[in-house]
């Protein structure tokens, strides 16, 4: 089969390996659809720690087709949690999962979705309706991290909400802070970002602070950063409203900093998180997806072959790309 793997630092191929053989434990999955993470080419660029040689992928979602002693049934369509955590270190014992000392992320430290198959715990493995848009189910992963961070940020009705960032963290951002019946506006700097907020439930679309706020002059009561842009990160407190609270989604590269004044956050009392994978999420992700309460047809900015991945992962996204959706086969 094909396979997209990160050999090293700066080398990501596609080559041809063996179809895997799943372990004690684990199915056997046809990939049909896999999302490139802006993770990926941190991994590619060596900014996030991986294992070398490894496959890909951790947004991915696909079916059945070797369900071996699990008791799940072969031919159907699942969405893949990858991470998986041990349940017996300290974080986990404390219901910290995500901080798992010993987790496993597929796609980054075990094989993942950028292939043809895909050897995965049954455990980890979610299952979704069988007439659910086979692309839409690469969606499940973002959403669920998504859904930790606004979960800690917990936007409460007649709230206003700024997400910073028009890429598919914060649109999914947008739509939750639109259920949770916040007014919500989005700060992004493409035109066509802007509108595609607008469409999918910002009540407001801006292209920079000032006009954030001249829209609201004492800021937002939450504000939720998914850019991963030091800039945008190190701006968020300004944009806050005394009292208010600020939520950290975007990942910058490890060893990046970042210049906050604690003499505005202590005297302004303004409370400032940071979200880290998906606790306890991906199940709801893959509900909300499924039943519609989140679209993420919009998001979908094109699908490329196994044989484009390596090159997508190592450029840069073109100008105005939400998601690009790699299908093999």
């Amino acid at each position: 089969m094909q396979a997209t793997r990160l050999l090293q630092t700066g080398d990501i191929r596609t080559v041809e390996v063996p179809v895997p053989q799943p372990g004690p434990g684990e199915i056997l999955i046809k990939v049909e659809a896999s999302g490139i993470c802006g993770t990926d080419r941190h991994l590619f660029k060596g900014e996030f720690p991986s294992v070398p040689g490894k496959i890909l992928g951790h947004e991915f979602s696909g079916i059945i087709v070797d369900s071996g002693n699990t008791g799940m049934a072969e031919a159907t369509r699942v969405t893949c949690d990858p991470n998986t955590w041990c349940g017996a270190c300290v974080q986990c014992l404390r219901g910290r999962v995500n901080l798992c000392q010993n987790n496993v992320a597929t796609g980054i430290q075990r094989d993942g979705g950028f292939a043809e198959y895909c050897a995965f715990p049954a455990s980890k493995a979610v299952a979704l309706p069988s007439d659910l848009d086979p692309l839409h189910g690469a969606f499940c992963e973002p959403l669920a991290c998504t859904l930790h961070g606004m979960d800690t940020g917990a936007a409460q009705p007649g709230e206003r909400v700024l997400v910073i960032g028009g890429g598919v963290i914060g649109l999914m951002a947008v739509q939750i802070a639109r259920l949770a019946g916040a007014e919500v506006t989005l700060l992004t700097r493409g035109a066509e970002k802007q509108s595609l907020g607008r469409d999918i439930g910002a009540h407001h679309a801006v292209g920079d602070a000032e006009a954030l706020r001249d829209r609201w002059p004492v800021g937002a009561d939450l504000v939720v950063e998914c850019a991963g842009v030091p800039a945008t990160v190190a701006m968020a407190p300004s944009l806050t409203r005394t009292g208010g609270r600020i939520v950290v989604l975007g990942v910058l590269p490890q060893g990046q900093q970042v210049p906050i004044e604690p003499f505005d956050l202590l005297f302004r009392e303004i409370q400032m998180h940071y979200s880290f994978l998906n606790p306890f999420t991906h199940a709801r992700a893959a509900e909300m997806i499924a039943t519609g309460k989140i679209s993420v047809a919009p998001l979908i900015s094109r699908t490329i072959t196994l044989d484009q991945t390596a090159d997508a992962v190592a450029s840069p996204p073109p100008k105005g790309e939400v998601r690009a959706i790699v299908v093999p086969g």
